[in-house]
């Protein structure tokens, strides 16, 4: 087992990893900025770093900073939970070469599933179902481009090869706004992500995004739980996530959660993955892959018993996966609502003091959270303080539990999202199933 990690993240995820940590006996290093001193994962891991002065560029993002944390505190391994670095080949690759255990995917997969084309190719080689498009980068032949979006058929999307997160893509409607678009695309994606390289697919008018979770050991052994549907979004941020994805039906789940398996195998995954796919008319069309712990993990352990952070550390440490697909059953459902400390109308960010704070509880009721009385939220990261999960065993009795859990749960001081997700939990399209990844922007009038 692994004796010592160092925890690179902050917030409920790194308190989620030293729980996950302490069940296993392995002990911790949390690593923070100077504006983090008061987290509580920092005050209950077994040591502590400061690395770094509160922007993430000189702390969350400082690899010689994490990397001399854990060489300063005998660690063995980093955990990089999501966001900040977990996606970065790079950094994985210095771990590696430092002497580290990455706690993740290799280096060389992170790599080519970032690049997105890269990823497309691979899942299409694997006989994942791919959205049609421009089967690699556009070129600087104007004409060739506007052939090519002519026979994948308008609407179409220009996506960055580098981009992510909702980040790097415009939808064109016309052969008219096309050459524009491309050129305006290319350079945010340059400015935000150092690579220019964009592609094309076509834009799906009303899909749901529904995504399969993967666990892959080191010794061949590779299993899929199921899938989760994450399509109430803003702005291309996940809102509310479920699982199972209603109305899809067993046979389908199969066949693309074997797909994912095979694709999984074909190109040697190690570690917990999300596959990203839009479901539209009876068809899944790959999108993404992240190679991280995504945030709404918990929705799929409530439904499966099987909690994805030990399997991460269980797998890094070279324990083989202690189940086969056979063992995988999905019991009930659950419902993830993300907390954020912004105001439920604007949505500007709301930082400051935690005046009063109390948890709801009952059956079926989790609550991830880093938030206490007294706790003050940072300016400087991102809004998300905590996730709301309720498992049921039904989809009605979930959506009565978070119903419950919603009008229990006390966050005073700030502003929060908390009357936007009660608003939701009441919609009848929402309690009906299915909406699509348009509907939450048409319902708040942003789409």
């Amino acid at each position: 087992m692994l004796d010592k990690v160092v925890i690179a993240n902050r917030g409920e995820i790194a308190l989620r990893i030293l729980r996950a940590c302490r069940e296993l006996g392995i002990r911790t290093v949390a690593v923070h900025s100077e504006a983090d001193r008061s987290l509580k994962h920092v005050r209950l891991a077994d040591e502590s770093v400061c690395i770094g002065p509160a922007p993430a560029t000189g702390s969350y993002l400082n690899i010689p900073a994490l990397l001399s944390a854990a060489e300063v505190t005998d660690a063995v391994a980093i955990h990089p939970g999501y966001g900040f670095l977990s996606e970065n080949a790079d950094f994985a690759e210095m771990v590696e070469n430092s002497g580290f255990v990455f706690i993740g995917p290799r280096p060389e997969t992170i790599r080519v599933m970032g690049d997105k084309i890269g990823a497309i190719r691979a899942m299409s080689t694997a006989g994942v179902p791919c959205v049609p498009g421009s089967d690699g980068p556009l070129g600087e032949d104007p004409d060739e481009n506007l052939r090519v979006a002519r026979a994948i058929g308008y609407p179409v999307m220009i996506k960055a090869a580098g981009g992510g997160g909702g980040r790097g893509m415009r939808v064109v409607h016309s052969e008219a706004a096309l050459l524009g678009a491309i050129s305006l695309t290319r350079q945010e994606a340059a400015a935000g992500f150092g690579n220019a390289t964009v592609y094309l697919e076509r834009y799906l008018e009303h899909p749901r995004h529904i995504e399969f979770q993967v666990l892959a050991d080191n010794h061949g052994n590779i299993v899929h739980l199921g899938e989760r549907d994450c399509s109430l979004q803003r702005r291309h941020q996940k809102v509310v996530e479920e699982a199972p994805a209603p109305g899809l039906s067993a046979e389908l789940r199969q066949r693309i959660g074997d797909r994912c398996v095979a694709a999984c195998r074909a190109f040697g995954y190690r570690s917990a993955g999300t596959i990203e796919f839009l479901y539209q008319d009876g068809e899944f069309f790959f999108i993404e892959m992240n190679t991280r712990i995504q945030v709404e993990h918990p929705v799929t352990e409530m439904i499966t018993g099987i909690d994805i952070v030990k399997q991460q550390l269980l797998i890094a440490a070279g324990e083989p996966l202690g189940f086969s697909q056979a063992d995988v059953n999905v019991r009930g459902h659950a419902i993830e609502c993300r907390i954020n400390a912004e105001d439920a109308q604007t949505f500007q960010p709301s930082p400051g003091v935690v005046s009063l704070f109390h948890p709801p509880g009952g059956p079926g009721i989790r609550l991830d959270t880093h938030l206490y009385q007294g706790y003050e939220v940072p300016p400087y990261y991102d809004s998300m303080i905590g996730k709301l999960i309720v498992h049921g065993e039904t989809r009605a009795v979930a959506i009565a539990r978070m119903q419950n859990a919603l009008i229990e749960i006390v966050i005073d001081g700030i502003r929060t999202n908390l009357d936007l997700h009660r608003m939701l939990m009441d919609d009848a399209a929402f309690r009906a199933g299915g909406v699509d990844i348009h509907y939450l922007e048409r319902k708040l009038g942003l789409h």
